[in-house]
Formats: structure tokens, C-alpha cells, sequence
């Protein structure tokens, strides 16, 4: 069969690289279509998997819409090219390639406030898959897997590190340090909504140089925090996960890296407009199970990151939890794979169940 995955940010060439490698040694044609955004193009290359880029888009707010005519074009003629049986992706690009090709798409979402993309994407999908955490029911065809989006790559039947990172970062074995990571807020879906501001992002860094190394990772065109004593992010982004899992703590105003930091078993300190009454499921999961800390008070973002840095026990408790979370989760690469095999027929997917919304 002809399998085609679209990778519209780093965090989607994560989600399907596994599934990829493993459908292409099974003896099947395979094309992942690219978003030049981020490090996107990097990743696809480091992982050697058979890609076209459609279209880039930067981190400004508003970028992409100025861009999607030029995408569709791309995407409409790669997928003419491609005759694929089956399409994967999370939105609008696939469940459009999908409908003016005629091909069946399955949809792997996993944000409920991106509510745009459920009314542009779902009427096309064949099947739409969830975390079991997630707090909409979008149709018939919504199915659950219990995990998230990255228990693709981060579960520990396929996650293992890939080089010493202390070494690659010149750390000492025991030397503290801690990962701050600073979302530019441009996507379509982070309209409206902002993280920490510039003097917040400063007091922050400052008060976490006065404990540990920091690792500053500004996805904004622009870094920001100045003359600050920061360490720079000078090594290949594939190895993010490994730097996070050694890590003694995240403090964050994005999303992806938060989860993967908890399924790193590395504490994690999530702090932005989405945190809330109305937040999503997969982060009051990851905070009921004491693995992330949602605060929306700077103060108490502050508080926090000081108590964790003087916790030396932290790291080692945060690996129980966090294996305790994964016993009973799916390997996501798995489920793709068998979707992928039964072509889009999730229902002979043993592992997927029709979706409840949480009570």
C-alpha cells in the first residue's frame, strides 16, 4: 500500500517517525509531506525519512494564512503524484488532500481548544483518533488510545537515549540543570492566548541561574533574555528528548514539551493563557498524576521552581511516577501501524474504543 503522513511542526515528525520506518520495512511506498516550520526540515532529514516540504511558515502571528493558498497547490500536487491509499495527519491539510483526492484520512488530534480544525477537518475523516483524556466527542467516528499523542516515541518500548548528553553539553555528571522553553505563540490556534512576558521571561531565567545551569529554547524569531547567563541550544534538536530526560526541571509556556518531559519522568512546570477551568485534558491528567504543575500565577510558577530545585529526591521520585502512569498506556507507533494495516479501519484496531467523553 501507498501510506502518506503530513509533519506540519517537529512535534508530528516524532509522532509518525517510528510508524514510518516500520510500514516502509514491511515493503510499503511511503511520503511524508513536510512543513518547512521550526526545525521540521532538520528532523525529517536526521531521520532519513522519504519526505517533500509543501511549504514553510514562520513563528509571527497570522504567518500561515498569509501562506495556506500556496500550501494547498503544493500539497494537491504532491498528493496527485503520490496516489496514496491512506492518509495521516492532525487537520486541515490531510482531511483536504484526502477529500479532493478521494483517499480515506485518519486524523490523530489531540487539543480540544483547537476547535477551527475539528470543523474544517473532521466531515472528511474516515477515523479520528484521541487520548483517552480528550474532553470532546467530535463524531462516530472518534475513537480513543489510552496515552497521548507521545507515547509514540517517548514510551519505553521505543524510547531509549541515543548518546551521553551530559557529554555533548560539556555537564558535569552531577551538575543540576534546567530546561526553560519559551513558545513564540504564532500559530493559528495560539490566537488570542500568551505565555510569559519579557521581564517575566528575565526574572525567571535569572532566578533558575542562581540554582543551576539554564538551557534557554526560544522558539520566537528573536531570543530575548539578552546578556543573561544562559547556555545556548547549540546541538542537533533530535536530541531534545535526551536533554530532557536528564534534566532536573522544565519550566515552560508552550505545550508538546511539557508531556514529554512528564513521560520522561522529568518535573515539569507549565505556565500560559490555556491553563484553566477550560484546559486540556491531557495536562489536568498529567497534574493529577503529580507529574506537571499548571500554574497561571507567576509568583507560584516562582515559588515552585525553587521548591523542585531544592528537592534532590525529585528525579528519582518523578521516575516512579511516571512509570506507574506508562504501565497501563499504549505504544502509539503500534496502533498506527495496525490502523495503518487494516486501511483506516480502526474497528479491527483492538487497542482503540469508541470515545466517551469524560463524566
Amino acid at each position: 500500500m501507498r501510506y502518506l503522513f503530513f509533519t506540519n511542526t517537529p512535534a508530528h515528525v516524532h509522532l509518525y517517525k517510528y510508524a514510518v520506518r516500520e510500514l516502509q520495512a514491511m515493503g510499503h511506498d511511503v511520503l511524508v509531506l513536510g512543513r518547512d516550520y521550526g526545525c521540521t526540515t532538520d528532523l525529517l532529514e536526521y531521520y532519513d525519512l522519504p519526505h517533500e516540504i509543501y511549504g514553510s511558515c514562520g513563528t509571527t502571528k497570522y504567518s500561515l494564512f498569509k501562506s495556506l493558498p500556496f500550501h494547498y497547490v503544493n500539497i494537491f500536487r504532491a498528493v496527485r503524484r503520490f496516489k496514496p491509499d491512506l492518509i495521516f495527519g492532525m487537520g486541515g491539510y490531510a482531511a483536504h488532500a484526502g477529500a479532493v483526492s478521494r483517499t480515506p484520512v485518519v486524523l490523530l488530534l489531540d487539543s480540544e481548544p483547537t476547535s477551527l480544525d475539528h470543523v474544517v477537518s473532521r466531515p472528511f475523516a474516515k477515523a479520528i483518533l484521541t487520548p483517552h483524556t480528550f474532553g470532546k466527542d467530535l463524531a462516530d467516528n472518534h475513537y480513543q488510545f489510552r496515552g497521548f499523542k507521545e507515547t509514540a516515541y517517548l514510551h519505553p518500548d521505543v524510547y531509549e537515549p541515543s548518546v551521553d548528553i551530559r557529554a555533548e553539553l560539556g555537564l558535569d555528571p552531577d551538575e543540576k540543570f534546567v530546561v526553560v522553553r519559551f513558545n513564540a505563540f504564532g500559530s493559528h490556534h495560539d490566537v488570542g492566548h500568551g505565555g510569559f512576558t519579557p521581564e517575566r521571561r528575565r526574572e525567571l531565567i535569572e532566578m533558575l541561574g542562581e540554582r543551576a545551569t539554564v538551557f534557554v529554547l526560544d522558539e520566537s524569531e528573536e531570543r530575548r533574555d539578552g546578556d543573561l547567563d544562559t547556555r545556548p541550544f547549540d546541538f542537533h534538536p533530535a536530541l531534545v528528548h535526551d536533554v530532557l530526560a536528564e534534566a532536573s526541571l522544565l519550566v515552560a509556556d508552550t505545550q508538546t514539551m511539557v508531556t514529554e518531559a512528564a513521560l520522561l519522568g522529568t518535573p515539569a512546570i507549565r505556565s500560559n493563557s490555556f491553563v484553566g477551568d477550560d484546559d486540556m485534558g491531557n495536562f489536568v491528567e498529567l497534574e493529577r498524576q503529580g507529574l506537571i504543575s499548571n500554574l497561571k500565577s507567576f509568583d507560584d510558577v516562582m515559588a515552585r521552581a525553587e521548591e523542585l530545585l531544592a528537592d534532590d529526591g525529585a528525579k528519582a521520585r518523578w521516575a516512579d511516577k511516571r512509570d506507574a502512569f506508562l504501565a497501563d498506556k499504549v505504544n502509539l507507533t503500534d496502533v498506527i501501524v495496525q490502523v495503518a494495516l487494516n486501511y483506516g479501519s480502526v474497528e479491527r484496531v483492538d487497542s482503540l474504543t469508541r470515545h466517551t467523553v469524560p463524566a
